[in-house]
C-alpha cells in the first residue's frame, strides 16, 4: 500500500535525526526504556506500543489503522511530539498547586490550578495535530520527523476558558494583539534561553475558544501531553498548544523567541525562517483513509477515514476508489462534536478485482476544499494534498 512505501527506511532516518537534534541540546535527551519489549520513552511508557511508531525519544506516531475507530483518540494511542524533553514527573504530584502567571491584563497575577478551577469550566473536542503531519509526503524530504498521518488525534479537553480568566482579572490591557504563552520546560544553563524556550504567540482572536486545560479525555493531563496545565487553542497546530504552561501574556508584539521568530514559518525550500513569513497558526481542511489498508478479498468493503476542517467545521467528505477520477459522497458517522473536532466518514462499496487507489477529500463550512497537491516548503509543514494521502490496495 502507498502508505507504507519505504516507510521503514524513513523511520530509521528520522530516528537518527531526532537523536542528533537532541544531542545538540547538551545532553537533554529524555531516557528511553532499555528493553526491546518496550521501546517507548519513560515518560510515555504507559502508552500502547502496538498502536504507535517510535520515531525518537520525543516523537511517537499513531499508526494509521488505529485512527478513526471512534470519535475520540484514546490517551494511550495519541501521538507525542515534544520540542524539548519533558520536565520531571514530580511536577504532576501537586496538580492543583501548579502556577501560571497571567500578564497583559488590568490586574495581572499568578494563579494556581486550584484557583483557575473556581473561575469556570468548559469542555471542547478539538483535533491536536503537529505542524509536520504529512511531512513524509513531500518530495524534497524535509528535515524532521517523517510523519505520515499519525501526528494527529481528536481529544476532549476540559479546563477554564481563557476569556473567563481575563474577565476575572479586570479585562485586557490596552494595545494588545497577541496571546504569548510560555512552557515550563527546564532550559540548560549557558545557552540563550530565547534560542530554546517554547514560547509562542497567536492572534488575540484565539482567546474566544482557548482553554487553560487540566484534563483530557476525562483524565488529568499526563506529563507526556503537557500536564498539569496546558494551553489549548482549538483549530491551531499543536505547537501553539503550550505544554506545562507557566505564563500567558497578552502582548502588543509576537515573542522574539526563535520558535516563533524563525521557527514554524512556511518558507520556500532553501530559505531561512523569518518573522515576515506565514506562521503555523490555524490548521487547514484535511482527511485521510484509515480502512482498508491491506489487500482484501472481492466483495463489499467499508471504506472509512477521518476528516476535519481545521479552523472551520467539516461540511462533507468525498471518496474516490480510482485515484481521483470519480468521487462519491461519504457518510459522516458518530456524533458531531463541534467545529474543531474531526468526524469519521464511511463509504460502503463493492470493489472489483484489481488494484485500487483509494483517497478522500474534505470540504469545510467555508467552502474550502482539500486540494490534490500541496506546495513544497522548507520544513514540510501543513501537507493536506489528497493524492499523497491515498492508499493502494489489491482486491483478489
Amino acid at each position: 500500500m502507498s502508505e507504507t512505501i519505504d516507510s521503514s527506511r524513513r523511520r530509521v532516518l528520522a530516528a537518527g535525526a531526532g537523536a542528533m537534534a537532541l544531542a545538540g541540546l547538551g545532553g537533554l535527551a529524555p531516557q528511553v526504556s532499555a528493553t526491546s519489549k518496550n521501546p517507548l520513552p519513560d515518560f510515555a511508557s504507559w502508552k500502547d506500543q502496538q498502536a504507535l511508531v517510535v520515531h525518537s525519544a520525543t516523537t511517537l506516531e499513531t499508526k494509521r489503522g488505529r485512527e478513526g475507530t471512534s470519535g475520540i483518540t484514546p490517551n494511550h494511542e495519541l501521538y507525542v511530539r515534544n520540542n524539548l524533553p519533558a520536565p520531571e514527573e514530580t511536577i504532576t504530584k501537586d496538580r492543583d498547586g501548579w502556577e501560571v502567571a497571567i500578564q497583559g491584563v488590568k490586574h495581572p497575577r499568578t494563579l494556581t490550578v486550584a484557583e483557575l478551577k473556581t473561575l469556570g469550566v468548559e469542555t471542547v473536542a478539538a483535533v491536536l495535530q503537529c505542524s509536520g503531519n504529512g511531512r513524509a509526503f513531500f518530495d524534497h524530504k524535509a528535515s524532521g520527523t517523517q510523519w505520515e498521518v499519525g501526528a494527529a488525534g481528536n481529544v476532549l479537553w476540559s479546563g477554564v476558558p481563557l476569556r473567563a480568566v481575563v474577565d476575572a482579572l479586570g479585562g485586557l490591557a490596552d494595545g494588545v494583539n497577541f496571546i504569548t504563552s510560555t512552557g515550563g520546560e527546564v532550559l540548560p544553563e549557558g545557552l540563550d534561553p530565547k534560542s530554546l524556550i517554547v514560547e509562542r504567540s497567536v492572534p488575540l482572536a484565539a482567546q474566544e475558544h482557548a482553554l487553560l486545560a487540566w484534563e483530557m479525555n476525562g483524565e488529568p493531563i499526563s506529563l507526556a501531553h503537557g500536564g498539569p496545565l496546558r494551553l489549548v487553542v482549538p483549530g491551531y497546530y499543536g505547537v501553539n498548544n503550550i505544554k506545562y504552561v507557566k505564563q500567558v501574556a497578552f502582548t502588543e508584539q509576537q515573542t522574539d523567541a526563535a520558535i516563533q521568530a524563525s521557527g514554524y514559518r512556511v518558507r520556500p525550500v532553501g530559505e531561512k525562517g523569518a518573522p515576515g513569513q506565514q506562521s503555523m497558526w490555524e490548521m487547514n481542511v484535511k482527511s485521510w483513509i484509515t480502512n482498508p489498508l491491506r489487500d482484501v478479498v472481492r466483495g463489499r468493503v467499508q471504506i472509512s477515514g477521518v476528516a476535519f476542517g481545521g479552523a472551520q467545521a467539516i461540511a462533507g467528505v468525498e471518496v474516490s476508489i480510482d485515484g481521483g477520477q470519480t468521487w462519491r459522497k461519504a457518510r459522516l458517522v458518530g456524533p458531531d462534536m463541534g467545529r474543531f473536532a474531526w468526524r469519521t466518514f464511511v463509504l460502503d462499496t463493492d470493489l472489483p478485482p484489481g488494484t485500487h487507489s483509494i483517497t478522500s477529500r474534505a470540504t469545510d463550512s467555508e467552502g474550502n476544499v482539500q486540494p490534490e497537491h500541496f506546495p513544497e516548503n522548507e520544513r514540510g509543514y501543513g501537507h493536506n494534498g489528497w493524492r499523497r494521502h491515498s492508499v493502494s490496495i489489491t482486491v483478489a
